[in-house]
């Protein structure tokens, strides 16, 4: 079978290669898939790049997430059956087969298309965890940046369905037209001089709980200066590339605390009831239409590299597929 292997790491358009492997066998409590779509997330480059928090032994094949049809059912599997389309997350997905974890196989219903189904879960639930992470309520007040991300697009969805009010930073003009056409409201340019009167305005001067930071830098000290006393910062991503810079006078004076979220870690500690209804959410909103997961190009896996190239681009409106 096809598979997307990278051998050292480094550039993921430049030691990304299509080679032939062995199909794989499940094991107990497996699953083999069929690859149909799979995903091109942020942590998928940076993991074959070298610079993620865990690094796989190499030679490795990528991917972490896809769509597909159960092909085989390992020892103790009696929940699926072989033909059935679900999502499950797992190790090497950019390949024509990848085995996973039986028990995280979400059953997709004809309503979620493979595009949609590809992307189901690493995002939408980093962003419902998210929201569970600092304890939102409904009529609370968050602030997030990378709002045009993936993450800040389900956040700002799944917090509309709780009731529960954003404020949406991006940093171009013409990505406040993009998630209005989502359906997302309360963005802010933070090109314009007056973006922090524009926070005030939406907000009606209520304090602010919490700060969501996906872009770390100078952003970081930003958000702080949006929050409220005894506001909280979470930072999950580092989409800069640079230090979080934070104002000692804001944690000082405001109280505010800092934290950091990584969903690998956070997951796990989820109980499973709780882990069950929260992919129920999601599969909910996804099915209904009210929460809604963009694309913005398909590829096929020969041209992983063509693939990867395009999702490393900037100002892109979706994710970026690999179709089998």
């Amino acid at each position: 079978m096809r598979s997307a292997i990278y051998s050292s790491f480094g550039n993921p358009a430049e030691v990304l290669a299509i080679d032939e492997r062995p199909t794989p066998e499940p094991g107990p409590g497996q699953v083999r898939i069929r690859m149909a779509m799979a995903t091109i997330h942020n942590h998928d480059l940076l993991t074959i790049a070298g610079k993620y928090g865990v690094k796989p032994s190499l030679p490795a094949v990528a991917g972490t997430e896809a769509a597909g049809i159960v092909d085989a059912l390992g020892d103790g599997v009696t929940h699926l059956k072989t033909g059935q389309r679900v999502m499950v997350s797992g190790q090497g997905t950019w390949a024509d087969y990848y085995l996973a974890d039986a028990a995280r196989a979400v059953p997709l219903p004809d309503s979620i298309p493979d595009e949609a189904g590809a992307q189901l879960v690493s995002m939408p639930l980093s962003a419902l965890a998210l929201l569970d992470f600092v304890e939102a309520q409904k009529g609370d007040w968050i602030i997030q940046n990378a709002a045009n991300g993936a993450v800040g697009v389900a956040l700002a969805m799944f917090a509309r369905r709780r009731g529960i009010n954003v404020v949406n930073l991006v940093r171009r003009d013409d990505a406040v037209a993009e998630l209005a056409d989502l359906g997302i409201g309360n963005v802010v340019s933070t090109s314009s001089r007056e973006w922090t009167q524009e926070v005030a305005r939406l907000t009606g001067g209520a304090s602010i709980r919490f700060a969501i930071d996906g872009v770390g830098g100078s952003s970081s000290g930003e958000l702080l200066s949006e929050l409220g006393e005894k506001g909280t910062l979470v930072s999950f991503g580092l989409m800069s590339g640079e230090p979080m810079q934070l104002s000692a006078s804001d944690m000082i004076f405001k109280q505010a605390v800092v934290k950091g979220f990584w969903l690998a870690k956070v997951g796990p500690t989820i109980a499973p009831e709780r882990m069950k209804s929260l992919i129920g959410e999601i599969v909910g909103g996804v099915a209904s239409g009210e929460v809604k997961l963009g694309v913005s190009d398909i590829f096929p896996l020969d041209d992983v590299a063509k693939a990867v190239a395009a999702a490393a681009a900037p100002h892109r409106k979706g994710k970026v597929l690999i179709r089998s």
